[in-house]
C-alpha cells in the first residue's frame, strides 16, 4: 500500500516529486478519484460550496485552491462514500482497483472513517495498486486514533479509533495563521496523551509510506514525537 499523507495537499515541488514516484509514471497519465465526504461531517468545510471547491479544483478564491484535482491529471471521477452502502460492490470496487489515485479531501477523520467503513472501502484499501493521498482529516483517518483534540462529529460506537493502516498519528496545519489553537506547544501536548508515535505537519509537509516504510517530505516544519 502507497499512502502520500500531507496536511494540505500536494502544496510544492518536493511533495508533488514524491507524488510522482509514488505513481510511476506521470500525473497527465494517471486517473485519479475524489472522495469528498469528510467534507461533510465538518461544520467549517461542508457541505455546500466548499465541497464543490474540492471537488472541481478550479476555484477563483485562493483560500480554496486545491492542490489535488487541479494538478492535471488524466482524468479525475468523483466517489462519495455515503452512496456506497446502496448501490452493489460490482458497481465501484472495479472501478476503485483500476484507478492510478485517489484523493481524499479533509473535513471531520472521525465522519470519514465511519464512512469508510460502513461502504467497505476500508476493508478494501490495503489491496488497492492506487497511491491514497490523503489531506488533513483523510490523512488523520489512516492512523489508530486521532486523540481528544481533534474530535467533533462523534460516531455512533464513540471514542476516537480510525483505521489503524499506519502506526502513528498526525497532528496537521501545525503553526497556521488560520488555526492559532495549532501551536507546536498544543501538538506536544496532543503527543503526551497519545499511545503511539506521533507526528506534527505542516501545510508544506507530507509523510510517504510504502509498505509499511515512513519517511517525511518536507519544505517547511514538522516534529516527530515517541510515546
Amino acid at each position: 500500500m502507497k499512502l502520500l499523507l500531507t496536511s494540505a495537499g500536494i502544496n510544492n515541488k518536493s511533495i508533488q516529486d514524491a507524488l510522482v514516484d509514488m505513481l510511476g509514471k506521470p500525473i497527465a497519465d494517471s486517473n485519479a478519484l475524489c472522495i469528498p465526504t469528510a467534507m461533510y461531517g465538518h461544520p467549517w468545510v461542508g457541505p455546500g460550496v466548499k465541497a464543490w471547491h474540492f471537488i472541481s479544483g478550479n476555484s477563483e478564491n485562493p483560500i480554496y485552491k486545491n492542490p489535488m484535482v487541479d494538478l492535471g491529471w488524466k482524468s479525475v471521477g468523483v466517489l462519495e462514500l455515503t452512496a456506497l452502502p446502496s448501490i452493489n460492490k460490482d458497481r465501484w470496487v472495479p472501478l476503485v482497483r483500476e484507478t492510478d489515485v485517489l484523493l481524499v479531501a479533509g473535513g471531520d477523520a472521525l465522519y470519514l472513517c465511519h464512512w469508510m467503513r460502513q461502504s467497505g472501502m476500508a476493508d478494501l484499501l490495503p489491496s488497492l495498486k492506487a497511491v491514497y493521498v490523503g489531506m488533513s482529516a483523510g490523512s488523520m483517518v489512516m492512523a489508530p486514533n486521532i486523540g481528544e483534540f481533534f474530535v467533533g462529529w462523534t460516531p455512533p460506537t464513540g471514542g476516537d479509533e480510525t483505521l489503524s493502516l499506519v502506526d502513528f498519528a498526525i497532528f496537521p496545519h501545525l503553526d497556521h495563521e488560520m488555526l492559532p489553537s495549532n501551536t507546536m506547544a498544543a501538538a506536544e501536548r496532543w503527543a503526551a496523551g497519545m499511545q503511539g508515535p506521533t507526528y506534527a505537519i505542516d501545510d508544506q509537509t507530507a509523510i510517504k509510506v510504502i509498505d509499511g516504510a515512513v519517511e517525511v517530505v518536507s519544505e517547511g516544519n514538522w516534529k516527530h514525537f515517541s510515546p
